[in-house]
């Protein structure tokens, strides 16, 4: 991305990453954990190639600016309300949303809620929180993909196990394909005081009522991929049950759950061609 600027949305000042013309098609990037907003570049490159405008912070907790103490600062209904501060802030009146991981659940919540700020909703591996929700219950499957969880909510020891032996168990979290240099630097964000407890917030904030979100009623692409440790067939294939829009549903397959690096082409071709319905109907 070309550019840098910082948004502040009352005591909180995000560091935000910005690349093309100015009155392009605004689209919003939301990364996941334990990532930034560098993990959009790739991505990021394509769009601004098409001439869209590209938006892309370092959410809560990730921006040092932006690192309230105290798990409550972390549930989905403040991560959502941080879009709508950003999307006032840059005085946009409507943006496409993508979002991947965590950053997808953001989306899901934001474009539920704030379905007038929304023009397209485009969504990596995490799908319809009703829909996750519903597997971490019901599926098998999921439950074992979602156990890693269980320690990521323990305060102390998460941060202890995954930073001890320069990150070892943080970078494995990675797939081979993503670029090292954006590992590194990832590791260097989450190890600095009290980073990592501020990332790792959004997991022990979750709540057991995922599956009381609304449905939403944006038009919206679900991207998935068949090589994602995290996320099962069953929450992906129930994901637009909870659509009452448009709806696209793409798998990737052999892809793992870092699609956005390892798959920048497809991710592009996803938000494009979501975007250029939406422009064109």
């Amino acid at each position: 991305m070309t550019g840098n600027a910082e948004t502040t949305l009352g005591d909180l000042i995000f560091d935000v990453r910005v690349a093309g013309p100015p009155d392009g098609p605004p689209v919003v990037l939301l990364h996941g954990f334990p990532e930034t907003a560098r993990s959009w570049t790739p991505v990021a490159r394509l769009l601004v190639r098409d001439g869209f405008r590209v938006i892309a912070p370092d959410q809560r907790g990730y921006s040092p600016g932006a690192r309230p103490e105290g798990v409550q600062h972390y549930q989905l209904p403040a991560l959502a309300g941080d879009i709508i501060g950003l999307l006032d802030d840059f005085e946009i009146e409507q943006a496409h949303l993508v979002g991947h991981d965590w950053g997808a659940a953001v989306a899901w919540q934001t474009a539920a809620h704030h379905r007038d700020r929304v023009s397209t909703l485009t969504a990596f591996s995490v799908p319809h929180l009703a829909a996750y929700g519903w597997a971490l219950q019901e599926d098998d499957d999921q439950r074992e993909r979602s156990s890693y969880i269980r320690l990521l909510r323990m305060e102390g020891k998460a941060e202890s196990v995954l930073l001890e032996d320069d990150a070892r168990r943080l970078r494995a979290m990675f797939d081979p394909s993503v670029d090292p240099e954006s590992i590194d630097d990832y590791v260097r964000t989450l190890s600095r005081p009290g980073a990592l407890t501020a990332a790792l917030n959004w997991y022990r904030a979750m709540t057991r009522d995922l599956e009381s979100t609304p449905p939403v009623q944006v038009p919206t692409t679900y991207v998935w991929s068949t090589g994602d440790s995290a996320i099962g067939s069953a929450a992906a294939e129930r994901c637009g049950e909870f659509v009452d829009a448009d709806y696209e549903f793409v798998v990737l397959p052999d892809v793992s759950h870092w699609i956005p690096e390892q798959a920048p082409d497809a991710a592009a071709e996803a938000i494009r061609r979501r975007a250029g319905t939406a422009a064109e109907s």
